[in-house]
């Protein structure tokens, strides 16, 4: 294994330790306040087309996220993992979130084979919110190890004529210093936690 293979294994087994030691009380507490920063910040406010991850159980809780998304008359797009691939798509409500069903992870996604608007190909997106493990305060990000979000955020590069503001959500145990990182890490243009909030 490459020392940076190993640093960023070593760090996600850090963090893990430091969310389980979480209570669901104090996940509450802080996921309800970076809910009120998100959707306080400008580029939330103008954006109207939104990519957005599903939460698990130790992740920023972003249901609340979503239904304000619908609640205000935005599009919601959430990730569609095929293989290797990951796509967004469009979700209508959320009585079609409660319908989907839930992937070998547990995480929900529309089927597969599922006919939705997929983002790239219907206008592009004003806004990601991005999942993560850990994160510096000037936008580093280290993911969980299967590159989704680096290859889609290099598609979205490649393809479109401006790239989406993107901001992650964490919770204040996931901030360090520094995280390790390679030359296809994308840097974010914030990261919001409950105690503060990070970038531009």
């Amino acid at each position: 294994m490459s020392p940076i293979k190993a640093a960023k294994a070593n760090m996600r087994q850090k963090i893990s330790n430091a969310l389980n030691r979480l209570d669901d009380e104090e996940r509450r507490r802080q996921s309800q306040i970076i809910f009120k920063k998100l959707t306080s910040l400008p580029q939330y406010k103008t954006s109207k087309r939104i990519s957005i991850y599903l939460s698990l159980p130790d992740e920023v809780d972003t249901i609340p996220i979503l239904e304000d998304i619908f609640a205000k008359g935005k599009e919601a797009f959430v990730p569609r993992y095929k293989g290797q691939q990951m796509e967004m798509v469009k979700i209508y409500s959320m009585d079609d979130y409660f319908r989907l069903p839930r992937t070998k992870w547990h995480i929900k996604q529309p089927h597969v084979h599922d006919i939705r608007d997929n983002a790239l190909e219907t206008g592009g997106l004003d806004l990601v919110i991005l999942p993560g493990v850990a994160f510096t305060k000037s936008g580093k990000r280290l993911g969980h190890g299967m590159g989704y979000y680096d290859k889609y955020l290099e598609s979205i590069a490649l393809h479109e004529k401006r790239m989406p503001y993107l901001v992650a959500i964490a919770f204040n145990e996931q901030i360090q210093e520094d995280v390790p990182t390679n030359e296809k890490d994308i840097v974010l243009d914030k990261v919001l936690t409950e105690s503060d909030d990070h970038g531009q």
